[in-house]
């Protein structure tokens, strides 16, 4: 691969290059310098971005544009585009959270039992790391969808996966879809291992990647094998609560009986709580901000729908429900129709004046 790097410095600064894969430092000491380095490697596929090393206070205005025999010419970056390409969205500029990590890729949306196994397998070799990607819908165009679990909640649904962890909660990072859309298979596992540094992949056996979803498992292993990481190929947990003879009914064109998001959503748009309860290995909680007008009386709360922040049940009366703001509050039922969720406490229980404010988050759990 050829690259080609201009830098412009006001300052004294000392300046390396390093390639990730020739393991090749060039160091410069330069004074208002302008530099042009031309490297020709046979022996890589793709240089790592340019590092900065001990660096003086300064102006420095830093391209790069790349060339290599897998893809054509890259595009022109200056250091504000280099920030922006980087793979996670909540990790920082130097990207070093999942350092030498095994990381479960996955869309995991509505975190089940399938998606705990992922972390489980990752968490054998120390802390689950977990990289989700985000925006899909946005990029190709898909009609939104509310998230199975809302964003808010996603951390309580990490911390209940600790007893499968080796009492280690698992941590998620995020990635932009539109920044991965485009890969192949192997630019992605390239960029995993040289951006991220992990030390392996956990993935499902229908696992899909690349552009297009041109890879699958099998390729995701040998590509590993080939950049020195692990992978472990999980087998998919196969949903036997709603099998008929040992065959599941099918959600979806893609659906080979296992447990998957598209059950989650095709239980939760039947009401089928119980069922729903089986798949995600808990109890379903919305979700619901107060940023309106509500009605409230002592055993009796009334909230529009526009309140909810992730997916409900279909509407009906739900027996058996409990109402948590941050401490359980009792039992209710819960009566959800086509524009109000009303919520009526049980057994004795009572709300006291003003116990919803505005902006307060409350949670029913479906029992």
């Amino acid at each position: 691969m050829l690259q080609f790097i201009t830098c412009i410095n006001t300052s004294r600064f000392s300046y390396m290059y390093n390639c990730n894969y020739c393991e090749i430092g060039l160091p410069f000491l330069t004074f208002k310098c302008f530099i042009t380095f031309l490297f020709l490697s046979h022996t890589c596929s793709y240089c790592s971005q340019s590092k900065l090393l001990g660096m003086d206070k300064g102006q420095n205005r830093c391209s790069l544009a790349t060339f290599s025999s897998f893809r054509q010419t890259g595009i022109s970056m200056n250091s504000e585009d280099v920030l922006k390409d980087k793979l996670l969205i909540d990790c920082g500029e130097d990207q070093d959270c999942v350092i030498d990590g095994i990381v479960a890729l996955g869309k995991f949306d509505a975190l089940h039992i399938g998606h705990r196994e992922l972390a489980t397998h990752a968490s054998k070799a120390g802390t689950p790391f977990l990289l989700s990607f985000v925006g899909m819908s946005e990029v190709l165009g898909w009609e939104y969808r509310p998230p199975i679990v809302a964003q808010c909640d996603r951390k309580r649904v990490f911390s209940s996966w600790a007893p499968y962890c080796r009492n280690v909660v698992p941590i998620e990072y995020q990635v932009e879809f539109s920044k991965v859309r485009y890969l192949t298979p192997r630019q992605f596992v390239e960029r995993l291992s040289r951006d991220l540094k992990i030390r392996g992949v956990v993935a499902g056996e229908n696992y899909r990647f690349g552009y297009k979803a041109s890879g699958d498992a099998a390729e995701l292993a040998k590509l590993c094998e080939e950049f020195g990481l692990s992978a472990f190929i999980v087998q998919s947990i196969m949903d036997t609560a709603r099998s008929h003879n040992g065959v599941s009914t099918s959600v979806n064109s893609s659906d080979k009986g296992q447990v998957s998001s598209s059950r989650v959503r095709h239980a939760l748009a039947m009401g089928d709580m119980e069922y729903v309860s089986e798949l995600l290995g808990r109890k379903h909680r919305l979700v619901l901000k107060i940023k309106e007008a509500h009605l409230q009386e002592r055993k009796k709360i009334v909230l529009p729908k526009s309140c909810m922040l992730n997916m409900p049940p279909a509407d009906g009366l739900y027996e058996n429900c409990d109402l948590v703001s941050g401490v359980h509050l009792g039992l209710c039922r819960v009566i959800i129709n086509s524009e109000t969720i009303d919520i009526v406490m049980k057994d004795g229980n009572s709300l006291s004046p003003n116990t919803i404010q505005e902006d307060q988050q409350l949670g029913i759990e479906f029992g």
